[in-house]
């Protein structure tokens, strides 16, 4: 099997790239920014930018599945995120489509349906609601994926990522929580299974305060084992008493449910954490 890894160089493609070399006979690496290290025997190494068709292109090559983490991975002005996270997502579709490759499993994110409130268990079939232009660029790569799938038969997991580290930062990670193991076994999950049409799922641990649904999701085979209520109490104890009227604490997109169009939605979490 040969896998492409787009934002190989990010912090999830970090977290990935050692997994998917066991896991390929070929893997090949791409990002706008060159090779942090050393490679694996299995594994090569390309920059591109994505935005760019005719430098997507050849990266599918004799491609069988593509693993799509490519983007700016935080709120920004539109004109920011045009190039690469809307126009990226077509190319790679597009450039898929034309090498023949069978697969994409997707980066989405939970702020693809970041105003949806906290205290409703969504499942797999809501409708989105994006909280950000961030938000927006994934909720037009998932209609994308899906188009693909229904008009040229390219398959596509779109997995919704929440709080992805290597442990839970804040409170509201003890449900929002995905470790790096729960990631790699995701994203297994998602090449591993036998079809899988253009299907969601949500990228989160197994959280006793989850607050989404995979049920719809299930036949994927992804099992988390990681949950961040064994940090609860350190957690709480540190925060203090929830506040209702905060709208972070009631959306599921956090501090990107209330910061102005176009401004750091990480910037804002640092904020918070800093005090």
């Amino acid at each position: 099997m040969k896998i492409l890894l787009t934002g190989a160089a990010g912090a999830l493609g970090s977290v990935l790239r050692p997994a998917l070399a066991d896991l390929a006979d070929t893997l090949v690496c791409t990002d706008v920014k060159p090779a942090p290290g050393a490679l694996a025997d299995n594994e090569t190494w390309m920059q591109a930018d994505l935005a760019e068709l005719d430098q997507a292109e050849p990266l599918c090559d004799g491609v069988d599945v593509i693993v799509h983490l490519a983007s700016i991975p935080d709120e920004a002005p539109f004109e920011d995120l045009l190039r690469p996270n809307f126009l990226s997502a077509y190319a790679v579709w597009e450039a898929a489509h034309r090498a023949g490759v069978s697969r994409i499993v997707y980066a989405s994110s939970v702020h693809a349906v970041g105003m949806h409130e906290t205290n409703r268990t969504i499942d797999t079939d809501a409708p989105h609601r994006p909280d950000t232009f961030y938000g927006l660029a994934k909720c037009f790569t998932e209609d994308l994926a899906r188009l693909y799938w229904e008009k040229r038969g390219l398959e596509t997991v779109a997995c919704r990522i929440f709080s992805c580290s290597p442990e839970p930062q804040n409170v509201r990670a003890l449900s929002t929580w995905l470790s790096h193991g729960d990631l790699v076994r995701l994203v297994t999950a998602a090449i591993a299974c036998r079809t899988v049409g253009f299907t969601t799922v949500y990228g989160v641990s197994a959280n006793t305060r989850m607050p989404v649904s995979n049920a719809r999701a299930a036949f994927l085979g992804y099992v988390p084992r990681d949950d961040a209520e064994d940090w609860a109490a350190e957690l709480t104890a540190r925060e203090g008493p929830a506040d209702p009227s905060d709208g972070a604490q009631m959306r599921l997109g956090g501090p990107f449910a209330t910061i102005p169009l176009g401004q750091s939605g990480v910037a804002a979490i640092k904020a918070m954490a800093d005090g």
